[in-house]
């Protein structure tokens, strides 16, 4: 039995490392399976807790989102709330001017209408520029209805002398509607388009009585002297050159001619069409997006500079055109003072404009911030751009007519105009070379000297301005054709600055009440909006108030102390309210009625004895009381229905710490580029 038995064979120790290798081999294999199944299982488990955290979280987080939500909607509402009366205080209207509402209609009984039978007809001309014209007509109306005569269209010479100019707009219909100018006032004067023939052969041979209108003349000269005249020869002329031909204050008794002076500026003479309809495209162009904005008429005249001795104020070459016009205007008897005046004196005492340098810090001052948008008024700005730099710097949104209408858009107002010749270089001919070498062979005996070298061309630019003359004539050019279309184009452009000044939600004059023989255009404008809306925004500055403020922080002007930026603060908040409309009172209205028609063309709505405060008296004192239709129709029109707060708020916030204004600033910043209602820090 031993015997048959298989004996296995012994391993020897190579077979047993050999299967021991592979027994591990075997044994990694499965355990590496199972960390495998065991990782899947373990990451199954970890997504599903996962998932689990994620949806508590959601939920837990939705009331925190709901609680900061609302709690964000209180801010905006906070912040809109405050902005709404940082608004107020920029852009709002005068609660104590509110009652004042427009009424130029005849008040007494016995007030007719022109008659058929009228002392004759008359003529007139009027020199100057856009006020001079616009304060002219008002004054040559009413002496029509006073001297019970026709009216003939006036003539207006700035236009009259063009060539090449549509014949549909010359001389008055150039700048205003004809159709609107006759029927408006139908009812006070006969106007007629042109003389009879008769009247017309006698005006073209100068066979006519003319008189030399000043703005000086009584109505007691008229009266006695240019009446008889009138009943002899049925037909005289005026020639207006001083911006107006009657007095601007007139007796108690003729206070109907003076509401007729504010039918014919504030109703009847209406631009033409093209000139209103691109001014209101101006103005919402300006308003975009809601955006209020300010018009501003720096005043900066040569004309008016001159006569104020401003020259110094300027450098070089601007300098010695404003000395140049002062001296003529000595020799033509205008002026009665030496040529050389000191200019800082002149401006200490408020003769002279605010710079726009000093009109920016005073807006500054205000609290407008930089983002306002700022309208430049005015077809002429003595200086030019280099002036504008420094309130440019502050306002970035400064613009005038050509920033916000095109070439083609300007076109339209102008008109069809024919082309004025090119006053180009002046070459000498050509010459083909036979003709050269011909005239070298006769040109005479040989040796002969070279020819003087040809005169520098005379560019275009160089004949325009002060270039070609200034520094090597004494006298002044005459003006040439193109010289003579620009001033005209310089009406049309005033006409537009006009209805966008007048419409602005503030306006802020540069050169007002100067004293001047010559209407003013910040005058007219102030005005027109104190006859509109006596509430709107005008600003009133007092120039020589501000110059004596200026010259005392003129070391840190822009870093004024915070009593300076209080004291100019409240000055021209005051300037805006009662206290402004009572100094025109005294200052404006005795040379331009237009720049105050109170009391005569205006009517409140409240009793004298209601208003509070010596200038608010004053202010209401004459009034009339506005019929009942007036008083129960509700003023269109405002812009601010509603204040945050009342008047006497309003005088306490005016007295705070720049500072709070700051804080209230800086939560509003999120809004500075929708939203131009933030009050900026002064001393920012």
């Amino acid at each position: 039995m031993q015997s048959n038995r298989v004996q296995e064979p012994l391993l020897t120790e190579v077979d047993f490392r050999r299967r021991l290798c592979s027994s591990m081999v075997r044994f990694e294999r499965v355990s590496v399976k199972q960390r495998i199944k065991w990782g899947t299982i373990v990451g199954l488990v970890l997504s599903c807790v996962s998932m689990l955290v994620l949806a508590f979280v959601a939920k837990s987080s939705s009331d925190v989102l709901h609680s900061l939500d609302t709690e964000f909607t209180v801010d905006i509402n906070r912040v809109n709330d405050s902005a709404a009366h940082y608004r107020w205080r920029l852009w709002g209207n005068i609660r104590s001017l509110e009652p004042l509402h427009p009424f130029a209609n005849p008040r007494g009984v016995s007030y007719i209408g022109p008659s058929d039978q009228n002392n004759g007809f008359i003529y007139a001309e009027i020199h100057g520029g856009f006020e001079n014209i616009r304060n002219s007509i008002c004054d040559i109306v009413t002496l029509s209805r006073l001297l019970n005569a026709t009216l003939v269209l006036p003539d207006i010479q700035a236009i009259s002398r063009l060539e090449g100019i549509s014949s549909n707009v010359m001389s008055f219909s150039y700048l205003y509607d004809v159709e609107k100018f006759i029927a408006t006032l139908a009812s006070d004067v006969v106007i007629v388009r042109n003389l009879p023939p008769n009247f017309e052969e006698a005006r073209r041979r100068k066979e006519y009585p003319i008189f030399q209108a000043k703005r000086s003349s009584s109505l007691n000269f008229y009266l006695e002297e240019i009446l008889p005249r009138l009943k002899e020869t049925k037909f005289i002329g005026l020639i207006v050159t001083d911006g107006g031909c009657l007095r601007s204050i007139l007796p108690r008794s003729f206070g109907e001619l003076q509401r007729l002076r504010c039918r014919v500026v504030f109703h009847a003479l209406h631009f033409r069409k093209e000139i209103s309809e691109l001014a209101q495209l101006m103005v919402e162009r300006l308003r975009g997006s809601g955006h209020p904005y300010i018009a501003y008429h720096p005043g900066l005249k040569r004309d008016t500079l001159a006569y104020h001795g401003c020259a110094e104020i300027f450098q070089d070459l601007h300098t010695e055109l404003i000395q140049y016009r002062r001296g003529q205007m000595i020799k033509q008897g205008i002026l009665k003072e030496d040529l050389s005046v000191d200019s800082h004196d002149r401006k200490s005492n408020g003769s002279c404009p605010l710079m726009p340098e000093e009109v920016g810090l005073l807006l500054q001052a205000i609290g407008y911030p930089s983002i306002t948008r700022i309208y430049l008024a005015g077809s002429e700005v003595f200086g030019g751009q280099r002036v504008l730099i420094p309130l440019r710097a502050m306002y970035p949104f400064l613009v005038d007519r050509t920033s916000i209408c095109s070439k083609k858009e300007l076109s339209t107002v102008i008109g069809l105009e024919s082309q004025l010749p090119i006053d180009g270089l002046e070459m000498p001919p050509i010459m083909i070379p036979k003709q050269v070498k011909s005239d070298w062979e006769n040109a005479g005996p040989r040796p002969r000297p070279l020819p003087p070298p040809p005169d520098r061309p005379i560019y275009q630019h160089e004949r325009e301005g002060w270039y070609g003359w200034i520094g090597e004539k004494d006298g002044e050019p005459k003006p040439s054709p193109k010289d003579l279309r620009d001033q005209a184009h310089h009406l049309l452009w005033d006409a537009l600055d006009y209805i966008v000044s007048v419409e602005a939600d503030a306006f802020f004059p540069g050169f007002d009440n100067d004293g001047s023989v010559w209407p003013d255009f910040s005058s007219l404008v102030k005005g027109h909006r104190l006859y509109k809306m006596a509430s709107s925004r005008t600003y009133r500055p007092d120039r020589k108030f501000l110059a004596g403020s200026f010259n005392s922080t003129s070391d840190h002007r822009y870093h004024p102390p915070r009593n300076w930026t209080l004291a100019v603060k409240h000055h021209l908040n005051q300037s805006i309210g009662e206290d402004g409309v009572v100094r025109d009172l005294y200052e404006s209205k005795p040379n331009l009625f237009l720049s105050y028609p109170l009391p005569e063309c205006t009517c409140t709505t409240i009793k004298h004895a209601d208003s509070k405060g010596n200038n608010l008296k004053k202010v209401y004192e004459e009034q009339a009381e506005c019929p009942q239709e007036l008083i129960n129709l509700q003023k269109e029109g405002r812009r601010f229905h509603d204040s945050p707060s009342n008047d006497d708020d309003d005088e306490k916030e005016d007295d705070d710490d720049p500072e709070s204004s700051k804080s209230h600033g800086a939560s509003q910043l999120d809004l500075l580029l929708s939203e131009q209602d933030e009050e900026m820090d002064p001393d920012d």
